[in-house]
């Protein structure tokens, strides 16, 4: 049994090899993901935020005060590194965390230095966005977030 499992396992890394590694989900999401993240936290440095952090304001934005855990959920953020993003984003006195109405949660607040801070970034995450809406067209840009958003619902049983 021992042969006959090792020539399956090295059947599947032969086949990982031969291409099937290029062709991972996983693998060219992150790829790309961490590429446009290299490409946003360039264009935010000058603001002195991060890309992950200028979603965090932007969703605290829009969303108005809101729980830790629904923050979580709206910006497909594990837990340990949106508390991490959260401590260093209320020592820059970008945020305001407190209490919610349930005493287990927290709720997340933008503070007017947040929405300086979010005006101030603004302009060049548009610069970062426009560069990758012309680079791709406007057509092909719709479908990518329709099929990015499909691949968040994928991965959420949806």
């Amino acid at each position: 049994m021992g042969a006959m499992m090792r020539d399956t396992v090295e059947q599947q890394v032969s086949k990982l090899a031969e291409g099937e590694g290029r062709a991972c989900a996983c693998g060219n999401l992150r790829k790309a993901a961490r590429a446009i993240t290299q490409l946003f936290d360039e264009a935010l440095r000058p603001a002195g935020l991060r890309a992950t952090q200028f979603g965090i304001l932007g969703a605290t934005m829009v969303m108005g005060p809101l729980t830790v855990t629904k923050l979580a959920e709206v910006t497909v953020t594990d837990r340990t590194t949106l508390t991490r993003n959260l401590r260093l984003l209320t020592k820059k006195g970008l945020i305001r965390i407190q209490t919610g109405n349930d005493q287990r949660e927290r709720e997340v607040t933008l503070t007017d230095r947040g929405r300086e801070a979010l005006a101030k970034g603004y302009p060049f995450w548009q610069k970062a966005q426009t560069h990758m809406v012309k680079g791709l067209g406007e057509d092909r840009w719709k479908s990518l977030c329709e099929a990015l958003s499909e691949v968040v619902a994928l991965t959420r049983g949806g």
